[in-house]
């Protein structure tokens, strides 16, 4: 294909939202301490490495210019195999009967993807293109597109569309690993939730269960002067309403800074705010307060007189 391709992905149909680059594939002999080896290299836009593969582990440095010809980025295998390391030099080329190209490449970081980069070597499009003599070629294209596997079908069925073309296709073990991996933290997720609001039911419950033996003395002096069972109860659940309720609120403020956090460090995404989760937040902090006031009944029990007495 030719690499003019890119200029038509750059307007992406509405509804498709991600991170593309061309790639070029093409063997080479590399040399290494026991003598040459096959190896795949792999020509891409090197600044967008991070965006399509943000799992990669790099010792070493990411290369952030698309047009640096000087570094390249080696798999840990490839590293293994030819015993090269961060700083070593890799000459790429080829020689025919007209003229000889050499590039002399750095390396600038090791791979460890746990995919099929681990035995490739990652340079510029341009030095890929001149060593397998297609200049303005392309093999494929890589798009990331997150969403959930619906959205992405749907992305497939738009870019399909738009590109007649081309062929366009997921590749079925990162769709097929990704949607494992969501079910599966989906599920953990709901468990700690789960989790999270049985002990906070038990600490509501053991800290009423304290309030309640704190303030026999003031339950008893509102009974003496006539005040129902009733209106003690609903002061006190009031107040463990009004606890969940400033509870949720800050919960839902931590819990907001928290994945934002966890979702720039860990997968290089912002995650934004839902404002229809505050609500359900609230409410849910409410009921867990309100159901961890039972041991309040013990106030029902409090005898004025016995108060009174100083027992």
């Amino acid at each position: 294909m030719s690499d003019s391709l890119m200029a038509r992905l750059s307007y992406l149909p509405d509804g498709v939202n991600g991170a593309a680059a061309p790639f070029l594939y093409v063997v080479q002999n590399v040399p290494g301490r026991v003598g040459s080896q096959e190896v795949i290299v792999a020509g891409t836009w090197l600044d967008k490495t991070s965006l399509l593969s943000p799992w990669w582990k790099i010792s070493g440095a990411a290369i952030t210019d698309r047009n640096d010809e000087k570094n390249c980025l080696i798999g840990r295998d490839v590293a293994r195999q030819l015993g090269l390391s961060v700083g070593s030099h890799i000459p790429l080329g080829f020689t025919d009967r007209s003229r000889m190209m050499i590039w002399d490449l750095t390396v600038a970081g090791i791979i460890n993807s746990g995919g099929q980069e681990d035995s490739q070597i990652i340079v510029n499009l341009a030095v890929a293109q001149g060593l397998a003599r297609q200049v303005g070629k392309i093999g494929l294209v890589q798009l990331s597109i997150p969403g959930t596997p619906s959205e992405i079908e749907a992305a497939i069925t738009k870019l399909s569309a738009a590109l007649p073309d081309l062929e366009v296709r997921p590749v079925p073990q990162l769709a097929q690993a990704e949607g494992k991996l969501l079910v599966s933290l989906r599920g953990l997720i709901f468990f700690m939730v789960v989790l999270i609001l049985v002990l906070t039911t038990l600490c509501v419950f053991a800290s009423m269960a304290a309030l309640a033996m704190e303030r026999r003395r003031d339950v008893g002096l509102m009974k003496a002067i006539g005040a129902p069972i009733s209106r003690v109860m609903s002061i006190f659940l009031t107040e463990a309403g009004a606890l969940g309720l400033v509870g949720g609120l800050i919960g839902y403020a931590a819990g907001i800074a928290l994945s934002r956090w966890i979702g720039q460090t860990a997968f290089h995404v912002s995650i934004n705010a839902r404002l229809e989760v505050l609500p359900l937040v609230v409410a849910l902090m409410v009921g867990v307060s309100l159901a961890g006031a039972f041991p309040l009944r013990l106030l029902g029990r409090v005898r004025p007189a016995v108060i009174l007495r100083g027992e």
